[in-house]
């Protein structure tokens, strides 16, 4: 309890219970369509391949969102860019209750929600800009846990579907935006970690080797997260024969494990530093992929795997972010957004390579397999990566250092002052 008090007390609670917020329901919107997948492929017909490219472009397109974003977070600051993004949700999802009627439509909805798709940097870099170092990987990963607005999508928008219409689910979500934009406007402040820099030094870090380094690790930990949630209720419904609420209600048990349990790999990260929770995280993770891909006949089985795997996905979410802001203090949003856009980039390969799967081979094994295989390679990346890590920014394991004891890292856009024993 004292810890949680010492927690609480170290930086601005409201502003990360309004990017909690925030975070919840722009992911929420995010996956609409991939929520409601059942329903809109039934509608038009689709083949296994339009459904999967239909379920990505939300993902695409919010990846490529993300880091524009951030950019303008640091400009306009990041409380004032989540006003503006939630403003355009609102009149996205208006878009998509008046005009959305067939399967071109769908898919020019589906860059509009990429919009909601953006928001994942700016809210992880407002709700822990209060907090200091030894507390970044909690309250991120407290922010982060917004991905649970996938939880919110699958449970509330196939009932939703089914009584009023797939179509008047965007109407009813648009009116949902107002209570995080309420609570945005009245709760959150701008965070002091804030440094003016010009648009080439915010692009610079698309050139750093760290930096891609944390964005193609990324693409297996929230691309597999973000891919998978969407494409599972089109999975559950097609290879089990279960009903549309049915499929919703599956799918949400695997994505609740992973919304939580991302908190908890950012405390663990905490302690014993990202890079040994993301060792851990990534094997767990490829050794489920191949697991579920075998086990597609067993609906209970099937089930308690992907629960497994969204837990290591989300505990190698949590892990990763709370290695940012120690490699990146003073640009975490810029940075976020970058890493997050490739990451999420990966997450569009997922529902692709599991409808081409089953268009061609007649089964989502070589899906699962592509991904697994996915993952053994940035287990080695990780690995080689990480020697130089703790020799310049990080701790053994990938925890922080002491203030007092930290040296630069190399190349840091973030131009944070650090100060070294030497001095």
């Amino acid at each position: 309890m004292a810890g949680y008090k010492s927690f609480l007390s170290s930086g601005h609670w409201p502003t990360l219970l309004a990017s909690f917020l925030y975070f919840d329901f722009c992911f929420a919107i995010w996956v609409l369509n991939g929520a409601m997948g059942p329903f809109i492929g039934e509608a038009f017909q689709l083949s296994a391949a339009q459904k999967g490219f239909m379920v990505s472009v939300p993902i695409l397109a919010g990846a490529l969102m993300r880091f524009p974003l951030g950019v303008l977070a640091q400009y306009i600051g990041r409380k004032n860019a989540a006003m503006v993004e939630m403003s355009l949700i609102v009149l996205a999802l208006a878009f998509g209750y008046f005009f959305v009627d067939s399967y071109d439509s769908v898919l020019a909805m589906g860059v509009l929600l990429g919009i909601a798709g953006a928001s994942f940097g700016v809210a992880l870099s407002l709700g822990s800009g209060w907090f200091p170092p030894q507390y970044k990987g909690l309250a991120m990963g407290l922010a982060g846990a917004g991905n649970s607005g996938t939880v919110l999508a699958v449970l509330f928008a196939p009932p939703l579907a089914t009584h009023y219409g797939w179509q008047a689910v965007y109407g009813m979500a648009a009116f949902t935006m107002l209570l995080p934009m309420a609570v945005m406007w009245l709760a959150a402040k701008e965070p002091p970690d804030r440094e003016h820099q010009t648009l080439r030094e915010h692009l610079s870090c698309l050139f750093e080797k760290d930096g891609w380094v944390f964005s193609l690790i990324y693409v297996v930990t929230f691309g597999g997260f973000i891919g998978l949630s969407s494409f599972l209720p089109t999975y559950f419904y097609d290879q089990f024969k279960v009903t549309k609420i049915e499929a919703g209600q599956l799918t949400m048990l695997a994505t609740l494990m992973g919304s939580a349990v991302r908190v908890v790999g950012g405390y663990i990260s905490d302690r014993i530093g990202g890079v040994n929770t993301l060792t851990a995280v990534l094997l767990m993770v490829a050794a489920c992929l191949v697991l579920c891909g075998l086990a597609g006949q067993s609906v209970v089985v099937t089930t308690l795997l992907f629960m497994l795997c969204f837990a290591a996905l989300g505990a190698g979410n949590g892990a990763l972010f709370q290695l940012v802001p120690l490699r990146w203090p003073l640009s975490t949003a810029v940075a976020g957004s970058m890493i997050g856009e490739v990451g999420a980039l990966g997450g569009g390969l997922v529902p692709n390579a599991m409808g081409l799967s089953k268009q061609h081979a007649g089964s989502y094994l070589w899906g699962f397999v592509v991904f697994a295989v996915l993952a053994l390679l940035m287990l080695l990346v990780l690995r080689v990566a990480q020697i130089r890590w703790t020799r310049t920014w990080a701790e053994k394991g990938g925890r922080a250092r002491p203030p007092a004891a930290t040296t630069p890292a190399p190349h840091d856009y973030g131009r944070a002052r650090y100060t070294t024993q030497a001095e």
